[in-house]
């Protein structure tokens, strides 16, 4: 695979049981590469193991005044010289390529569980975890499967030098052959002491994450209400948990580098001292000695791997713990593991679905949910009633084949099969669902519209059923000069140079674009005036008419424009009507769309009898 071939055709189904068990996943599907970095890796450092060697025959052939041996060692000298520059430049490269690439399958990891989650993804994790694990653990994730390779070739090339100095001069070689173990292994002690630290560092750097985007998310509000200095005061808190956890990580990493330069410089000391009693008593050459020192000297640099492989696990490890949580998630089943210190492999989540995939619904089925009993019948549009806001966004979510509630909970219908059982974009063709904070991505006003639909409904008639006028004069009054069509007007960031209610009618435009089968809209004028709103309601029904249309809400305007209104309470359906026979006949529908009290509800009680009574004795005097 080469960063050209990227994006993957398809970025496989991962390990995610367990951190560990992700990171092995990744290293399975890039075996090629690593493979590739390992030869040029062993290139390079055998060059290095090389020249220690070739230094000591060069001075021997000094010491002999052997000319010819002395250009045959410079001519040896050049090809690792070659070998080494060579084995170098590939090895970045190779290795580099490793990182992006493990780093870009991630990337499309989150992005496609994204896709199939939608706005159930940031119910069951935190959106400031979900910014962390795209961002800074992507990067450590692809720095640890980077170094795997590098770490392989260094401790080949570490062996072969010991080795090599053994055959070649037994009596110092046998010295630095168990010296080099003690180095490499001297760290072993404090590595999880560091590792528990980088993990109380990620985790607060975590939370810190999380606080700064639901500020930002929240920043409208806190500046209605003043909260801003609030929210500010614990980031700093926050962000200063993070340099203190990060400066004590920083500690005991600085303390493993020192152990690895005191170590080493000993060992040094040791073999110029034992060599030169040797070389004293004759029992090696000069030229043995120096090779020697220089195998011991050079052999510093593959051993900064072992502490750099040290480094990228302990690092990577909780990045690819979040990593794995969030890609563990189905769309079919409940988030089990809401609680943040979850171990991810507590439960095996099966990515497959067991069964074949049913065949599409035809065209003009009800929809059904057999949790609640709320039936949308085809080709009408049918108001559905909530008194808990927080339960309305989990029956969006259930009528868009998103279930979040009880393990095992029946699957939405379509038109008699299980929404949840389709295929993700089967699913989506069928069934839309606008949640209450839709998002507006960056770009023109026809990019924003350019959404995979039917085509049977013009971007004009969705514009104009949404009550769009005013928003399309703020965007070409805002556009720059030469920009006279709206439709080519810029749209910032999530919308945020437009008010809530201009970004609530725009995404409502652009649900009414796509056309579904089915069209579930989650409060999709909570942010717009009474009068806006009821033209909204006759255009919403007039454009949608003959297609299924189901709008949770407690406005009376769109209510009174429902074909059916179904009053949702204690997580089931509870009456079924017109607006208007449910407002008079059912004190719980009146209770939530009028928001009368219990103290209300009785007084009007009282005031319909004292006429009944008064009705009936006029009734008998006459």
């Amino acid at each position: 695979m080469q960063i050209s071939d990227l994006p993957y055709p398809d970025p496989g189904v991962p390990d995610a049981r367990s951190g560990p068990r992700f990171l092995l996943w990744l290293g399975r599907n890039q075996l090629a590469g690593q493979f590739k970095s390992l030869c040029w890796g062993l290139m390079h450092f055998c060059g290095i193991a090389g020249l220690p060697f070739a230094v000591g025959l060069g001075v021997e052939a000094v010491v002999d005044r052997d000319g010819t041996r002395l250009l045959l060692v410079g001519g040896l000298v050049l090809l690792l010289g070659i070998a080494i520059s060579l084995g170098d430049t590939m090895l970045h490269r190779t290795a580099v390529t490793n990182w992006i690439t493990a780093a870009a399958r991630v990337q499309q990891l989150l992005a496609r569980k994204t896709a199939e989650l939608g706005a159930a993804l940031t119910r069951r994790v935190a959106a400031g975890e979900v910014v962390a694990v795209s961002t800074g653990d992507v990067e450590k994730i692809g720095w640890f499967v980077e170094a795997v390779s590098r770490f392989l070739a260094a401790a080949v090339a570490v062996v072969v030098i010991c080795v090599g100095l053994v055959l070649y001069a037994p009596a110092l070689g046998v010295v630095v052959a168990v010296g080099v173990p003690v180095l490499a292994l001297a760290v072993l002690p404090l590595l999880p002491r560091a590792t528990k630290r980088a993990d109380i560092q990620r985790e607060k750097a975590g939370r810190a994450t999380e606080l700064a985007s639901d500020t930002v998310a929240g920043l409208r509000v806190l500046r209605g209400i003043g909260g801003e200095e609030l929210f500010l005061g614990r980031y700093r808190e926050a962000s200063q948990e993070v340099r203190e956890a990060a400066v004590r990580s920083a500690r005991m990493w600085a303390l493993i580098s020192a152990v690895q330069v005191l170590l080493p410089g000993l060992l040094l000391i040791t073999v110029v001292w034992y060599g030169a009693t040797l070389v004293l008593d004759a029992r090696i050459t000069v030229g043995e000695l120096v090779a020697v020192f220089s195998a011991v000297a050079l052999m510093l640099y593959p051993l900064r791997h072992f502490e750099e492989i040290a480094m990228a696990y302990s690092f990577s490890r909780p990045s690819a713990k979040r990593a794995a949580r969030v890609l563990s998630l189905t769309r079919t089943d409940p988030d089990e593991e809401g609680d943040a210190g979850a171990e991810p492999d507590a439960t095996v989540t099966p990515v497959a679905p067991a069964k074949p995939t049913p065949a599409a619904p035809a065209p003009g089925g009800d929809l059904y949910d057999p949790e609640t009993g709320l039936l949308a019948p085809t080709g009408l549009f049918t108001a559905v009633v909530c008194g808990d806001p927080d339960l309305a966004g989990r029956l969006a979510e259930r009528l868009g084949g998103h279930p979040a509630d009880a393990v095992g909970s029946p699957s939405v219908l379509l038109g008699g099969v299980a929404l949840d059982e389709l295929e993700l974009d089967t699913a989506r063709t069928l069934v839309l669902v606008q949640d209450k904070d839709p998002v507006l991505l960056s770009g023109t006003l026809r990019e924003l519209l350019d959404v995979p639909a039917s085509h049977a409904v013009e971007p004009s008639a969705a514009l104009a059923a949404a009550q769009c006028a005013d928003v399309l004069d703020a965007l070409t009054q805002s556009a720059p000069d030469g920009v006279d069509d709206p439709m080519d007007a810029r749209i910032t960031e999530r919308g945020r140079s437009l008010s809530g209610g201009q970004r609530q009618r725009l995404a409502l435009a652009r649900s009414l674009v796509t056309d579904p089968e089915v069209l579930v809209l989650d409060e999709p004028t909570s942010a717009v005036d009474s009068h806006t709103e009821a033209r909204i309601a006759e255009g919403i029904a007039a454009l949608r008419t003959g297609r299924t249309t189901v709008v949770l809400a407690s406005s009376p305007l769109l209510l009174d424009r429902a074909d059916r209104v179904v009053l949702v309470d204690g997580g089931a359906v509870a009456a079924v009507g017109t607006h208007r026979e449910l407002l008079h006949g059912d004190p719980r529908y009146r209770a939530v769309v009028t928001r009368e009290t219990d103290e209300e509800q009785l007084l009007g009680t009282v005031e319909r009898l004292d006429t009944l009574r008064e009705l009936t004795e006029i009734e008998e005097s006459a």
